[in-house]
């Protein structure tokens, strides 16, 4: 699993599974094509819409220096009806 990190779980992305659309966070400097490419590849589906944005950053305090995380980018991946993935690991907290 080269450019997927890990599904996301959320009220909108399980909403979303009833499209036929599954929500994952992927490396930063993945482009669509890639996890599109990606995606078909492995789970043998056909992928026909990607939706991306980038999210920010969140603040980190550590004593008196304030830092922040990194920023990372979700995709939303809509399928052609009849086909699906299964779930992927959930990212462990």
């Amino acid at each position: 699993m080269d450019g997927i990190k890990y599904a996301v779980f959320t009220d909108k992305s399980i909403r979303l599974l009833g499209k036929n659309q599954y929500t994952s966070n992927v490396e930063s400097g993945s482009t669509r094509t890639e996890i599109k490419h990606w995606v078909e590849l492995f789970f043998g589906v056909k992928v026909i819409a990607m939706n991306s944005h980038r999210l920010p950053g969140k603040s980190r305090r550590m004593g008196p220096i304030m830092g922040h995380t990194m920023h990372y980018k979700r995709m939303i991946i809509t399928l052609q009806p009849g086909y699906s993935i299964p779930p992927l690991r959930k990212k462990r907290t």
